[in-house]
């Protein structure tokens, strides 16, 4: 089951009957009924982690930073809307359901920041996944032309809130986080050090890039499995950058 298929399963679980964010509403109740739990102090996002799973915790982020994204700018456009469903692959048998949930989180008025605050520390050790997210995020924003300086900004305050750093900033902007296995992209851009960068400093990326993203690591830490394939693909990639990097420097 995809972590779409996860998120609705666990919705209709809850049998809350009322709007989509079903997953937010229930976080609320269950902290509620717990007591003790003031819910104004906390973001829909950091109450959802608290009760729901991170599968679901993960879909109800993205859901959320796509929706707010696409309409930082404005009205939200169909082109962004099939962006985010390109991007995030959203299966044709949950479409109807999640475009509930896309629709509702557009329309709340709570903040993004949130979301992205805690899908980084629900992910802290699965930076290589964050990217990824971070890049499809990137491909919503281009869906309906180039990214303007709201999109821009909202981006830039997403990858802080993931915890990334400047290369995968750099990486996810530039789509090289998606680049396939056997393209003839830049490895040092692969691997996001300068070609000047000493042997130690590439070999040091490529290790770190290895530990983000290999997919038994994943698998471990209870990454969607969606996400695991395209670490698969970019695990491939990050090997074959090193081993170009390698041969031009006689490693």
């Amino acid at each position: 089951m995809s972590y779409w298929g996860k998120l609705l399963g666990g919705m209709a679980g809850f049998a809350m009957g009322g709007p989509p964010g079903a997953v937010m509403g229930a976080a609320l109740g269950h902290a509620a009924d717990r007591g003790g739990v003031s819910t104004a102090r906390f973001h829909p996002a950091r109450l959802a982690a608290m009760f729901v799973p991170r599968e679901q915790v993960f879909a109800m982020a993205v859901v959320a930073l796509s929706a707010k994204l696409a309409k930082c700018d404005g009205p939200v456009t169909r082109a962004e809307i099939d962006g985010f469903k390109r991007h995030f692959r959203v299966p044709a048998e949950n479409a109807r359901e999640v475009g509930r949930l896309f629709d509702h989180a557009r329309d709340t008025q709570d903040g993004f920041e949130g979301y992205a605050q805690q899908l980084g520390t629900s992910f802290a050790e699965s930076r290589g996944v964050l990217e990824d997210v971070l890049a499809g995020l990137f491909g919503i924003a281009r869906a309906d032309g180039a990214v303007n300086a709201a999109e821009l900004d909202f981006l830039a305050r997403c990858a802080r809130g993931f915890g990334l750093d400047g290369a995968a900033w750099e990486r996810a902007r530039g789509g090289t986080a998606r680049v396939q296995a056997g393209t003839a992209a830049d490895p040092y851009g692969v691997l996001g050090v300068a070609r000047s960068a000493t042997d130690e400093a590439v070999r040091a990326a490529w290790k770190q890039l290895m530990r983000d993203n290999h997919p038994d690591g994943l698998a471990a830490r209870g990454v969607p499995p969606e996400f695991i394939a395209r670490a698969t693909e970019k695990v491939a990639n990050i090997n074959a950058a090193w081993d170009r990097v390698k041969r031009e420097r006689g490693l």
